[in-house]
Formats: structure tokens, C-alpha cells, sequence
């Protein structure tokens, strides 16, 4: 078992690890500068009133705010800040009539159904959902402005100056200043780094890198780069590429499976290409090797096709654009029962917290809300460990505000400070929930001193507001909900066997094969020289590894929940790691049939159809399997066909379950 079927560390272990990502300089002076004006022009215009909401509006665009083209980046931030401005026009109107405290529990809680329901639908929904109730919960309380109505347009008119900011300046057309070179290049560096890993111990956790830069990529290109009516313009140039490291990467997921290494020479190759295309294009050679077995060949064949693409040379692919998005997809997904579970959710946190703040008197009652929407937003991992965060890293923030207010509590002096923390959220956020909570606690409590409501005394309430949101949310949304880990792992398991078995009715079709169940058609052969496969494959493969990349994170973030909630993550990480292996083991097939003329035997075809049926069925049971797949050690034998030994892993893992 790879190290990364395991995780040994207590969860308190893993929960409390902070990543180390990059420091996202640009990003980090954007939120700066985003921040610092609208403070800076409504102090000089003696309107620090509006200043305030456009600054929130610019912390709220910091938030989305991404590495990507233009105009995905100007959707991201524009649909999260609109649901923003929203939640501030609900909250900024029931204040300006004076609503009594029923109204307006009831009023947020409406709201946190509304906010639940559209968090659950996706990344932005979420990021959406959440700014919708924190607003509201925001312009239920703070001071309004001179006209009332202004918070939410200052909302907007600070986002937009965060987008403007973030337009390309000088050099427009320079190669490694789009984000989708750089990432582009950032997967082929992730594939040279997959192939130098190959037969070590390392190759899993390489390769799940790799999938995630490709998953990166795929969002920053969408769905329309070969639409292009000129196959040599830039966007059509830049999704061929793209398709030829997805070629490359299905050869390299196979090798990995197989534990075959490649000389050094080739697996520096990626690295090479890497550089190319942040340079715009050029040679890249690829050396004269002997690939000996079919992953091999169709790693060879690939590399080839990518340095022709990457030169700008046209090259056979084999692959069609990738299918268009389903309009109806978010409608079905906002409207389908987990979505209405998670709006519920939130709605009785909300509900509960409103008739807490209603009963007791509590000098800032939106403090209560607003910490239950970031505590509750579903992307960001267990809940559990995020209260707990919430609460500490509030006790921190709030005594880096007592120490900075120590200093000057000058309006100027206030503006540099909220600078200064909104500048460090990229970096938090990326880092860690609890350092992201240390660094918004000084910036939330320095912009509501600049608006004229609190004071340095107030500040440590606010611990004590957040300790209670914290512990309604642990109660209400945790405990007595019943949501466990499994409600996240469990689909998303099923998710990914269904792609997978879609890949491989692909594949085997392709090859023209009848399995048990009369599927395909017989006695048709690839031709070896094929160089990849059919049209719709490459899109079933790249949705297979996308959803075993979103099982693998539910399952991960599941180990960070304390016993005995997280023992379900533990239960389903051999079954994760053998779908993953599984994923590679169809690739390495694929090459067998491609590169090496075997004809599928539908015996193998049928084992695994059944043995993924029977996890499918156990995951939507709820009974997860008790001892993992054993794999060998040694190298596969490219003579013996790679489903066959993939069949035999999956019903070792299936052999013995609770219940049967």
C-alpha cells in the first residue's frame, strides 16, 4: 500500500496542518491597493460612510479573486459580489424600517435557506451563498449610509475597482503572463515530476498533483477552446495542447499503475515543453528510446504529439471539444435534495442564533450570523475544525487588533492597518482556515471602527459572540443535524465508479468488444498506430480522474474530523485509492489494446463492471469494505492484460464486508 492509501497522523494532526502554498505576491498588492483607495478617496471627499461598504465590497472581491483570464475572473468575483450586494440591500432595508426582532430573524432566515441552497450547488455558488447571508447579516446592523440604499451599489463600485486592477498591463501577449500558459506549463511540470516519480513511492502523490493541475487547467480553458474557426489561432493552439498532456498523462497514469519507470532522459521531456510554452512555442525534442511495452509506446507517441502541438505543427489527436455545459445543471442542482438539506441547515443555525441574539443583549447581534455563514460554508472542510478555528483564531485576531490600536488609532493610521490585513488574506486563505480567521478578525473590527461603531472596548465581545455562533453551529449543524461524512463521501464514490465504468464501456468499445453483459460489438482491433482514442474517450477519461480527484478530497477532508464522525473517511480511503488505481489500470488497458493488438476478453470486461457495481451498491448501502486491495509489488506483466489484474484487486477489496 503507497503511502498515500494511509494516513497514519492523529486527525487533530492532520486538521491543524497548515499548507505552504506560494506567496501570490500579485494578488496580495491588489487587495492592498483594492482596499486602501476607496478607505483614502472617502476620507479626502468627507464620505468615509460610503468608503467603508465600497472597502468591504473590495475585501469581498479579494476573496474570489483568482490567477485566471479576465473574463472567468470578472464572472467569479461578479456573481460572489452580487450576491453580496444583494444581502446588503435585504439587511440595509429591514434596518431602515425598523424592523422588530421576529421580522428580522425570520427575514435571515429565509435568507440562510436561500443562502444554504445556492452554497451547495458548486465552488461559486458556495463562495455566493455565503457573501448573500453575511451581507445581510452585516446591513442589518452597521451604521447605514447617507442614503440608505448606497451600501449596496459602494458594494459593487469597490469589487469593480478589484477587477479593474486586475487587467493585464503592458505586454498583453506575452506568453508567460496568461494564466493558461502558465498553467498549461504548470501541468506539464506536474507530468515530468509524475514520470521522474514512476516505480517509487512517490508516483501516487505525484500523480494526484497532477490531476489537480489539470483539473486547474481545464476550468481556466472551459469548454469552448477548439471553437476557433482558425485550428493555428492562439485559444485553438492552447486547447491541442492541452489534449496532448491529456493524452500523455493517460500513458503516464498507466505507468504508474504498472509501476514502470522511464528513462530520465523522457521523463524530462514535460519539463522542457514546460518552458516552451511560457516561451510562446518552439523545438522540443524527444529523445530516441525504445518503449518496450504498450504504456510505454503510448507515452512515446504522446510526448511526440505534444512537442508537434507545442511547436505549432498540426498533429493528429483524435479528440472532439469538450461536450458544452447543460444550461439546466445548476437549476436541477439548486433544486435537488442536498441542496435543500444544506439550505435547511443553515436556516435552523440561523434561526437559532436569531432567537439567541433576540432573548440576550448582545452590543453587535449581526456578529452571531455572519460567523455561522463563514462557519457553515460546505467547500472549506469539516465543520467541526472550522468553529473550533473560528473561535481561536478570533481570540487571536482580536488580540492583534488591542496590539495594532495600541499603537495609533488614527483614521489614516486605521486605513494603512486594513490595508495591510486584507493584503495577507490570498495567502491565508490558501494556508489555513484558522490563519485566514487571524487575519479577517483585525480587518473586520478596523473597518467597523472607521465606520463609527466600535470601539477598542468592544472588540473582545466579539470573542465571546463567536464562541456562541461557533456553539449553535456545532450543536444545531453538527451534532443534531444529521449530516455526516458519509453523506459527502458515499455520492461522490459513486460518482467516480459510475465515470469509471464509463471510461471503460469507451474503451472497450473502441476496441469493438462483447462483454458478458452484450455490450459492444465483436472482432474489431485498434490499429496500434492509433494515437489516441476515439472522440468521446478522452472527455470520459478526463471525467473519471476529475471525480476520483473530488472522492479523494472528501475522503481527506473527512480524516479531519474527530472520532467518530471521521472513522467513515477512514473506512473508505482503501476503496478511494482502489479507483484510483483502477483509473489507471483502464488507461494501461487502453494502451494494451492500443499498442499492443490484444482483444479485450469479456470475462475481464464483466468482473470489473460487477465488481464496480457491487461498490457502487455498497457505497449507497452505507457499508463500506474492511480490508483493503492487495496490489502486487513487482512491476505488471505487459503479457498478461491489466484488467485481469485490476479485476483481481477490486474483489479482494469486495471479498469481506460488514453485513455479508
Amino acid at each position: 500500500m503507497s503511502p498515500s492509501d494511509v494516513s497514519p497522523s492523529p486527525w487533530w494532526a492532520r486538521a491543524a496542518r497548515p499548507a505552504r502554498p506560494p506567496v501570490p505576491v500579485a494578488l496580495m498588492v491588489r487587495a492592498a491597493v483594492g482596499m486602501a483607495v476607496p478607505l483614502t478617496v472617502g476620507l479626502l471627499v468627507g464620505r468615509l460612510d460610503l468608503g467603508v461598504f465600497a472597502g468591504l465590497g473590495a475585501m469581498h472581491a479579494t476573496m474570489n479573486d483568482r490567477v485566471e483570464p479576465g473574463g472567468l475572473r470578472a464572472v467569479r468575483i461578479g456573481t460572489a459580489v452580487l450576491a453580496s450586494a444583494v444581502g446588503m440591500l435585504i439587511g440595509t432595508a429591514l434596518q431602515h424600517a425598523d424592523v422588530d426582532g421576529l421580522v428580522l430573524g425570520v427575514a435571515l432566515t429565509l435568507t440562510a435557506f436561500a443562502s444554504g441552497a445556492l452554497s451547495a450547488t458548486g465552488p461559486r455558488g458556495s463562495a455566493a451563498g455565503m457573501l448573500l447571508l453575511v451581507s445581510a447579516a452585516l446591513g442589518s446592523g452597521m451604521p447605514l449610509p447617507r442614503p440608505w440604499w448606497a451600501a449596496a451599489p459602494m458594494l459593487l463600485v469597490g469589487a469593480a475597482f478589484v477587477v479593474l486592477l486586475g487587467l493585464p498591463a503592458g505586454a498583453p501577449n506575452r506568453p508567460a503572463a496568461d494564466p493558461r500558459n502558465r498553467a498549461l506549463a504548470a501541468a506539464y511540470e506536474a507530468l515530468g515530476r509524475t514520470l521522474a516519480d514512476l516505480g517509487g513511492p512517490r508516483a501516487g502523490a505525484s500523480r494526484q498533483v497532477l490531476t489537480a493541475r489539470l483539473n486547474q487547467l481545464q476550468d481556466l480553458l472551459g469548454t469552448n477552446h477548439r471553437s476557433a474557426p482558425d485550428r493555428r489561432s492562439a485559444p485553438d493552439r492552447r486547447g491541442r495542447m492541452y489534449e496532448a498532456a491529456l493524452a500523455a498523462t493517460e500513458a503516464a497514469t498507466g505507468l504508474v499503475w504498472a509501476r514502470r519507470p522511464v528513462p530520465p532522459e523522457v521523463a524530462e521531456v514535460p519539463n522542457r515543453l514546460a518552458a516552451a510554452v511560457r516561451r510562446g512555442g518552439g523545438e522540443v525534442a524527444v529523445p530516441d528510446w525504445r518503449p518496450d511495452t504498450p504504456s510505454r509506446q503510448a507515452l512515446d507517441v504522446a510526448l511526440r504529439a505534444a512537442a508537434d502541438t507545442v511547436a505549432g505543427r498540426d498533429t493528429r489527436l483524435g479528440t472532439a471539444p469538450a461536450p458544452p455545459p447543460d444550461p439546466w445543471r445548476l437549476r436541477a442542482r439548486l433544486l435537488s435534495r442536498g441542496s435543500v438539506r444544506y439550505g435547511l441547515r443553515v436556516a435552523l443555525c440561523i434561526a437559532v442564533g436569531s432567537a439567541v441574539t433576540a432573548n440576550y443583549p448582545l452590543s453587535k447581534s449581526y456578529w452571531v450570523p455572519m460567523t455561522i455563514a463563514f462557519v457553515l460554508k460546505p467547500d472549506l472542510g469539516s465543520v467541526f475544525l472550522r468553529a473550533v478555528s473560528r473561535s481561536v483564531g478570533t481570540v487571536l485576531g482580536v488580540a492583534v487588533t488591542a496590539a495594532l490600536l495600541m499603537a495609533a488609532t488614527g483614521e489614516w493610521a486605521l486605513t494603512a492597518m486594513a490595508a495591510g490585513c486584507v493584503a495577507l488574506l490570498p495567502y491565508a486563505t490558501a494556508a489555513h482556515y484558522g490563519l485566514n480567521t487571524v487575519v479577517m478578525t483585525p480587518m473586520a473590527l478596523v473597518l467597523l471602527q472607521l465606520g463609527g461603531q466600535s470601539g477598542a472596548a468592544e472588540f473582545w465581545p466579539r470573542v465571546l459572540d463567536t464562541v456562541l455562533a461557533s456553539a449553535i453551529v456545532l450543536l444545531f449543524g453538527y451534532l443534531l443535524w444529521p449530516e455526516r461524512p458519509r453523506h459527502r463521501i458515499e455520492p461522490r464514490l459513486v460518482e467516480a465508479a459510475t465515470a469509471l465504468r464509463a471510461y471503460l464501456d469507451a474503451v472497450v468499445e473502441d476496441a469493438g468488444v462483447e462483454d458478458t453483459a452484450g455490450k459492444g460489438t465483436a472482432g474489431k482491433e485498434a490499429a496500434p498506430g492509433d494515437t489516441v482514442t476515439g472522440d468521446a474517450q478522452v472527455w470520459l477519461r478526463r471525467t473519471a480522474y476529475r471525480s476520483l480527484a473530488d472522492a479523494r478530497r472528501e475522503v481527506q477532508q473527512g480524516l479531519t474530523e474527530p472520532p467518530p464522525a471521521g472513522r467513515p473517511a477512514e473506512r473508505w480511503l482503501p476503496a478511494t485509492a482502489a479507483l484510483e488505481r483502477l483509473g489507471g489500470a483502464v488507461a494501461a488497458f487502453a494502451a494494451q489494446i492500443r499498442y499492443g493488438g490484444r482483444v479485450p476478453d469479456p470475462a475481464e470486461v464483466g468482473r470489473v463492471r460487477h465488481a464496480l457495481d457491487e461498490l457502487t451498491a455498497a457505497a449507497r448501502a452505507h457499508r463500506p469494505p474492511t480490508t483493503p486491495a492487495a496490489r502486487p509489488t513487482a512491476p505488471h506483466d505487459p503479457t498478461r492484460s491489466a484488467l485481469g489484474r485490476a479485476a483481481e484487486e477490486l474483489e479482494t477489496l469486495l471479498r469481506d464486508r460488514p453485513g455479508e
